[in-house]
């Protein structure tokens, strides 16, 4: 397996469909936040073409690197390639933390994972036919609402709102996400990168769902939804619209985050509803110096 540093250019990165902790934007991020970030492309023997973006940052003495659902190939690599393109990985970025595409080498830390990711290039009849009938018809109710919908480039004032609302719903149900800076740093480094969608009732917000583009991907990123929202079922009605709003935006894929049928049951079924494919991801592996 070869590993290439010397050519890599953000016009070749973003060319590439990707998600988003691959993105070139995820990594010029993360280097104003403070991480040194890694770029190669690998070569593998068949002739395959892949790749990888790796963040590295200080755990108290150790430097530790991570690799998140990573390499990403252009073309399918032969059976054993993605194992031996890890392994190089691991020598080129050591001790590396990976969670690759799929299972691989290295010591198992955390458990396979699912994300769902929907396909925006159909028509937005096929989309909206691809809808659990329980999710269309939440749809069609929202739509018969007298709620104000606004879908657009965020300002600074809403994005912080959102976030001090999510910030608040990690701390109630103890979770943890992407802080709060990582959002503004974003939207800091490319404001037209995001989509806002919101829904207010008699002028007050209801509900708000923000996400991150990074063509031909978009993600999904933050939501929230209070009391008004979840009895009119805003969330379907953003999450509809913003779908619509980003494949005209040339869009190919939006990744709605992890499945997670156990934790989050409610959830889970939210995104699958949608006609979401659920890609596996490999467990998070330890790949250790030697």
């Amino acid at each position: 397996m070869k590993i290439v540093r010397d050519g890599l250019t953000r016009e070749g990165w973003r060319a590439a469909a990707m998600p988003l902790q691959q993105s070139w934007a995820y990594g010029e991020v993360l280097s104003r936040l403070g991480a040194t970030v890694g770029r190669v492309g690998l070569v593998a023997p068949s002739g395959a073409r892949g790749l990888a973006q790796v963040t590295a940052r200080r755990v108290g003495p150790v430097r530790l690197s991570l690799l998140s659902c990573g390499p990403v190939w252009d073309g399918a690599p032969a059976a054993g390639e993605e194992a031996g393109a890890l392994r190089a990985l691991g020598r080129a970025f050591r001790p590396l933390l990976a969670t690759p595409g799929r299972d691989g080498p290295g010591l198992a830390l955390v458990t396979p994972r699912h994300r769902a990711h929907l396909d925006l290039t159909a028509d937005p009849g096929t989309l909206r036919a691809r809808f659990d009938g329980k999710w269309r018809n939440r749809l069609a109710r929202a739509e018969g609402e007298e709620v104000c919908l606004r879908v657009g480039r965020p300002d600074p004032a809403a994005a912080a709102w959102l976030l001090h609302r999510d910030a608040a719903l990690q701390r109630a149900r103890g979770y943890r996400a992407l802080p709060a800076r990582f959002t503004h740093a974003w939207l800091a480094f490319d404001p037209a990168a995001a989509l806002l969608a919101e829904a207010r009732i008699g002028g007050r917000r209801v509900a708000a769902m923000l996400f991150l583009i990074h063509a031909p991907w978009a993600s999904y990123h933050v939501g929230w939804s209070g009391e008004a929202g979840r009895r009119i079922n805003a969330h379907a009605l953003l999450l509809w619209r913003a779908m619509l709003c980003l494949r005209e935006e040339g869009c190919a894929v939006l990744d709605l985050g992890d499945v997670d049928t156990e934790g989050a049951p409610g959830l889970a079924r939210f995104k699958i509803g949608t006609g979401a494919r659920v890609a596996p991801l490999g467990a998070t592996v330890l790949l250790p110096p030697w």
